[in-house]
């Protein structure tokens, strides 16, 4: 389904290549981890630009997109979203039961179901990018190096309990306001407190993410994830012809 997509469902992360620490860590790795969770669990939507940047390990070669993105927890706890790429030009759009893949150039959009799309471990990459997932249950975490970077961010690497081929590791830069704000009044600034993300599929490709111009929990409707087949654009079931 193209390789943009099976770097999505590796989840969150634009190459910021994460510097030698300046500084010493002020939190321990439970309270940013906590920091992270807690603000999960008040993450209803999101909306936010990102800039992303593949690093294709077997051809040497590397790729950037950039766009919009939209995410929603759905009234049943499914995950809706859709990626909205400017560069290169397409659209990845699912209501929580079909995933959509929308490529204009090609006048062509092929459709496949949620279930068989993140089954054998691919749900935990779902599960992260929506900020459904519970990261001390699904991840073994630490720190990188001593923990922080030039501007400050908490860097955590995770290795999946159930490694998956899209994603073998995981690192998160995760933004310092957030976690002093958990630690002196017990709850994170922002539900959504990361800055950027790293992710190392089985294979050796590496993509990261950048999020920027981040808003939470504005009251997203629903209807937004459902994509509407422009006219004269072919459709393509995946496993069932044409």
């Amino acid at each position: 389904m193209g390789r943009y997509f099976f770097i999505l469902l590796a989840m969150f992360p634009v190459l910021m290549q994460a510097a030698l620490p300046a500084q010493a860590v002020a939190a321990d790795m439970t309270e940013v981890v906590k920091t992270l969770e807690q603000g999960y669990r008040t993450l209803n939507d999101l909306q936010a630009d990102f800039s992303q940047q593949t690093e294709i390990a077997s051809m040497k070669r590397k790729e950037r997109g950039a766009g919009e993105l939209f995410l929603k927890k759905g009234s049943g706890g499914q995950a809706l979203f859709s990626f909205n790429y400017s560069k290169p030009k397409q659209q990845i759009v699912s209501n929580g039961r079909k995933v959509w893949y929308y490529l204009p150039e090609n006048r062509q959009v092929m459709v496949s179901d949620v279930a068989s799309l993140f089954e054998g471990g691919n749900s935990v990459a779902l599960n992260y990018l929506t900020g459904m997932g519970h990261v001390s249950r699904d991840f073994t975490i630490r720190f990188m190096g001593d923990g922080r970077d030039k501007k400050g961010n908490y860097l955590l690497e995770l290795i999946p309990r159930k490694p998956s081929r899209a994603m073998a590791k995981l690192q998160l830069a995760i933004e310092p306001q957030a976690v002093e704000s958990f630690i002196r009044e017990g709850r994170p600034a922002d539900p959504f407190p990361i800055a950027y993300s790293v992710v190392f599929d089985s294979f050796g490709n590496r993509t990261a993410i950048e999020f920027s111009k981040v808003k939470t929990n504005r009251g997203m409707r629903s209807d937004r994830f459902n994509f509407k087949v422009p006219s004269g654009v072919e459709v393509v079931t995946p496993g069932q012809g044409r």
